[in-house]
């Protein structure tokens, strides 16, 4: 796994709202995506989501988004292929990891999957084709 963090994604419960204030607000730019449920800002060497946190909590395969462990906010980490996010999945489960959600096809078009580090966080590993 590359030392670096490419997406943070924070679960929101009013989407609106939260785009409002971190644009509008904070001033970060925006990011145009298709579809209305989720929010991009570009940053210095990352970029912020702001993504429906029932939703996102149903994207990792929890079944409640108040699930102990399950704070609302999961890191991801961007890959060059589909090969990559199984290799980097597995790395992380023999580091001790847990795999949360094995790699597939996603309805957004990319291939991902969710572990869980030693302390409880939740990384999304996904290879983007866009």
């Amino acid at each position: 796994m590359k030392p670096k963090i490419s997406i943070i994604t924070l679960g929101v419960d009013d989407l609106e709202r939260a785009t409002r204030f971190y644009s509008e607000g904070l001033g970060l730019p925006t990011h145009n995506v298709e579809g209305d449920n989720i929010s991009f800002f570009s940053l210095e060497g990352t970029w912020l989501a702001l993504y429906p946190r029932e939703e996102l909590a149903k994207d990792i395969g929890l079944t409640d988004s108040n699930q102990v462990g399950f704070s609302g906010i999961t890191l991801a980490h961007n890959v060059a292929s589909k090969s990559d996010v199984d290799a980097v999945l597995d790395q992380a489960v023999s580091a001790g990891a847990r795999l949360i959600k094995p790699a597939l096809e996603v309805f957004w078009g990319g291939y991902s999957g969710y572990f869980q580090d030693t302390e409880g966080y939740y990384w999304e590993v996904a290879y983007n084709p866009y």
